[in-house]
């Protein structure tokens, strides 16, 4: 069928509560729809043109002749991140939640992380990650002490002043606890180093972060991609997330911009036959987290003007799935991920176009993506290739 496959996860753009997002908190969720409402409207000519108004009210969004083929995707997981989200489009749904620590780590975990590191550390409270740097970073700087921190999601975070704590000594630390200190029922979805610089009253987080990932239950259709001699390229976080498994080729990106351009310029490219996947991270971390409604919006439109490269640059064998992972709505109180559905928009030289419908899972993509190259299929999801090549 197609000789590529080209999936654009756009971290956190949700599109309307789940049904069941009022167990979560999240009822009323609807990140690109509040987004829109909250500033008038959204000018997304590309993605609109792609059906994304079909799916959804979306304020600015006028109805439009669509190029390509539309629907949303429910997650199967009982879990609301960017590991479960990940793992899901891949084939690996989890029902058993990651551990979350609203109360902050307890003593076993901190204390055991203490004694394999060799010093004490800062925090250990639920915390933005902004503010908790302008909080205790002084006291970081004077110390010497790592910053311990977790969120409504499943994280283990450790922050460091990068001429306090040498990268390759945080990455170590990181390391440390997801080898020997986050296991068992400890065993969080990502330890991640967070790593800044600046001085106190004007710290700023670095491009080095990194994530240290469980590894998927099962095989996923990465795994099975690799194996069977095809070309997995990641971009941004993919191989973080997949704690490096099933990928053959990995390319780090500093912002959304920066992932747009790797990914243009290996689109224009021979990358051979195979999957390339990239992450979008800062919908989520810079803008939903910090409950950035206007910078969020106006990430959603530059994000437009360069889907409109990406589609001319495809190849006439390329196929484009664009979606999301979870939600993060910045019009909701607090900066957590929101229980959402996900866009599911897809594209090709001259497709007819038409619907997807809601899918039950994230998983569709990665069964659609097994059944186009024709390896193994999944234990989850359903195949919509023979919707787009009838």
């Amino acid at each position: 069928m197609f000789q590529r496959v080209i999936v654009l996860v756009m971290d956190s753009v949700g599109i309307g509560a789940l049904p069941d997002a009022d167990q979560y908190g999240d009822a009323g969720a609807n990140t690109l729809g509040n987004i829109a409402r909250s500033l008038g409207g959204l000018f997304l000519p590309v993605m609109n043109k792609l059906g994304l108004g079909a799916v959804a009210p979306i304020e600015g969004l006028k109805p439009v002749t669509q190029t390509g083929f539309y629907g949303k995707m429910a997650e199967k997981s009982h879990a609301k991140d960017t590991t479960s989200g990940h793992w899901e489009l891949a084939g690996q749904p989890i029902f058993t939640p990651f551990p979350v620590y609203p109360n902050a780590f307890p003593e076993e975990v901190i204390s055991k992380f203490v004694r394999l590191i060799n010093r004490p550390v800062l925090g250990n409270k639920v915390a933005s990650g902004t503010e908790i740097i302008a909080e205790l970073g002084a006291e970081h700087m004077a110390t010497g002490y790592p910053i311990v921190y977790t969120s409504a999601d499943s994280v283990f975070q450790i922050a460091a002043h990068e001429d306090i704590i040498p990268l390759q000594d945080l990455y170590e630390m990181c390391r440390i606890a997801r080898e020997q200190v986050c296991v068992g029922e400890h065993a969080v979805g990502r330890i991640i180093a967070r790593p800044f610089i600046g001085v106190p009253g004007n710290f700023t987080r670095t491009a080095n972060r990194h994530d240290y990932s469980l590894e998927p239950n099962g095989d996923t259709v990465l795994d099975t991609l690799k194996k069977d001699g095809f070309a997995v390229i990641g971009i941004g976080k993919i191989s973080d997330i997949y704690a490096h498994r099933g990928i053959t080729r990995s390319f780090s990106s500093k912002s959304n911009d920066d992932g747009m351009s790797i990914l243009l310029d290996l689109v224009r490219s021979n990358t051979g036959s195979g999957l390339i996947m990239a992450n979008l991270v800062e919908f989520d971390s810079t803008y939903g987290h910090r409950n950035d409604v206007v910078g969020y919006g106006r990430a959603l439109e530059r994000l437009d003007g360069q889907l409109a490269l990406l589609i001319d640059s495809l190849q006439v064998s390329d196929l484009l799935i664009i979606t999301a992972d979870h939600g993060c709505d910045p019009t909701f109180a607090g900066s957590d991920h929101t229980r959402e559905y996900v866009p599911l928009l897809v594209y090709y030289h001259n497709c007819p176009g038409g619907e997807l419908g809601i899918r039950e899972t994230f998983a569709d993509v990665g069964q659609t993506i097994a059944d186009n190259f024709s390896i193994a299929k999944l234990d989850y999801g359903r195949s919509f290739l023979h919707k787009l090549v009838r």
